[in-house]
């Protein structure tokens, strides 16, 4: 008889990661050359704020207040489920299964929303040097198939794979940062790290695009379980890569403000639609670093998105294995592949989901179409990557919540200050943020007034998630076993083998 190839259980031979792969899989998801490339373009395009580097500071000092509290809680859980376990055992089951449809919303739609900009890149890249103009799905397509081979295989491959990109991403960047700061185009100025330069009208457009930057820092603890020691593992990578990007990405904006010219920025009509966006750097590095160092970069500004992709599919993979495992989902979804540990059938159906997706959105608007690619970046990259950097936030607050409670029953060793005080600062903090996006909405979908888009979309995230607080509270009445499973990573009865 062959051995079972997959099960419910994890074991020590499953614990490969350390401090610097699990750091390495969140950088990866905030993907600091995208961020760079097209958030910080994007942002300075659209909302003219010059102090977005001074926007990104304010950020990673919130989110390293909301890391204490949530680097408290998981000394304490350990879990693959991450911010669906700490909400179910620190703010009640129910709200737990509300917030793990808003995991599994938001995680999925950042996950397929990279692909729009991914496909558009690589065709964009290979019509420049091939002209052949091909189909962006076709490469989002065969993506889908590599990212989905990585999922289903060993943890620690895809944290190589991703610190290698990752490494690349910084260097590059760096080598811009330093020709941008050699040659401003307004002459040099501190200006934009100061907080006069951010708060202006369009301060909340702006933090709510900067927000996004940071989304996969909080990942961390879904790596709990493949951890070789996650009390420290988790709360270590957590600090040290919202400490990493968030300097990163202030000194990088810096740099970017000064290359373009701060009064051209804050001028409504200094910058053209020709310049908006990626062209913002990518003309700049083609002007004083020459095309050679354009082609480096965009194709690190490829890989940059695939990494994300990588990261992200891992995250949705780990959510539906903790909520299979614990009988929330259909079983199957709480098995790993013995031999990896990876959560095998989660990581298909996220797959499966993405390619679903993908289709729906290269057929309409004539998406077939090749010269059509722009479509695929203005709504598929634009309407999902912002829903789950809304959804994200959300869950955030409701982690900080969440501390308040698990530790009111019991403060083990953990002194107010990151039992109470951090928590509250940081739900404070962000449920701004969080309403700044609601209320931006149409700015950050690039619309010039609001449309029926700008309400739905944030109904797709809410509606199932409170949906899912009622199904929980059924669950309490109907199917009590699966109830008192809910957030605590209990297994099933029996293990699931196959093969």
């Amino acid at each position: 008889m062959s051995a079972p190839t997959t099960s419910t259980t994890r074991t020590d031979a499953h614990r490969r990661l350390g401090v610097f792969a699990v750091a390495f899989m969140i950088v990866a998801a905030s993907a600091p050359l995208t961020v760079v490339a097209g958030g910080v373009t994007s942002s300075l395009s659209v909302t003219h704020v010059t102090g977005i580097p001074f926007g990104y500071i304010l950020l990673a000092v919130v989110l390293g207040v909301f890391a204490i509290g949530y680097a408290a809680m998981s000394r304490f859980i350990t879990n693959a489920g991450a911010f669906y376990s700490y909400v179910a055992q620190g703010a009640g089951r129910p709200v737990g299964i509300g917030s793990s449809v808003l995991a599994l919303i938001a995680y999925n739609a950042m996950q397929i929303g990279i692909w729009g900009m991914f496909g558009f890149q690589v065709s964009s890249f290979i019509e420049q040097k091939t002209g052949w103009a091909s189909p962006w799905w076709l490469w989002v397509l065969v993506g889908i198939v590599v990212v989905g081979v990585m999922g289903v295989n060993r943890v620690d491959l895809s944290a190589k794979v991703l610190g290698v990109l990752v490494a690349l991403e910084f260097l590059v960047v760096i080598v811009f940062d330093v020709v941008s700061f050699a040659n401003p185009a307004e002459g040099f100025t501190a200006a934009p790290m100061t907080p006069g330069a951010l708060f202006v009208p369009g301060v909340g457009a702006a933090l709510a695009f900067g927000i996004a930057a940071f989304m996969g820092f909080e990942s961390a603890a879904i790596y709990g379980e493949e951890s070789k020691d996650p009390k420290r593992t988790i709360p270590r990578a957590t600090f040290l890569a919202v400490s990493v990007i968030g300097v990163f990405y202030a000194i990088s904006s810096w740099a970017l403000t000064l290359a373009v010219g701060p009064e051209k920025i804050a001028d409504p009509n200094g910058i053209s639609a020709e310049e908006a966006g990626p062209p913002m750097f990518f003309d700049f590095v083609g002007a004083h670093l020459g095309v050679i160092w354009v082609d480096i970069m965009s194709v690190l500004f490829i890989t940059s998105l695939f990494a994300a992709l990588v990261s992200f599919h891992n995250a949705v993979a780990r959510y539906s294995f903790s909520l299979g495992r614990e009988g929330v989902l259909p079983a199957v979804l709480g098995t790993v592949r013995v031999r990896s540990g990876a959560p095998w059938a989660g990581s298909i159906a996220q797959s499966i989901a993405a390619v679903i997706v993908v289709i729906c959105f290269a057929i309409g608007e004539s998406g077939w179409d090749p010269a059509n690619g722009p479509f695929a970046v203005l709504t598929l990259f634009t309407w999902l990557t912002n829903l789950g950097a809304f959804g994200l936030v959300l869950l955030m607050v409701l982690v900080s919540i969440a501390v308040i409670g698990y530790f009111r029953r019991d403060p083990r060793d953990v002194g107010v200050g990151g039992r109470l005080v951090a928590p509250i600062i940081a739900i404070l903090a962000l449920g701004t943020v969080w309403v700044l996006i609601l209320l931006n909405w149409n700015v950050l979908l690039g619309q010039t007034e609001s449309n029926a888009t700008t309400f739905v979309l944030p109904a797709v995230l809410l509606v199932p998630a409170i949906a899912a607080v009622f199904w929980g509270l059924w669950l309490r009445r109907a199917k009590p076993e699966v109830y008192r499973q809910i957030g605590h990573g209990v297994e099933q009865p029996e293990a699931t083998h196959l093969g």
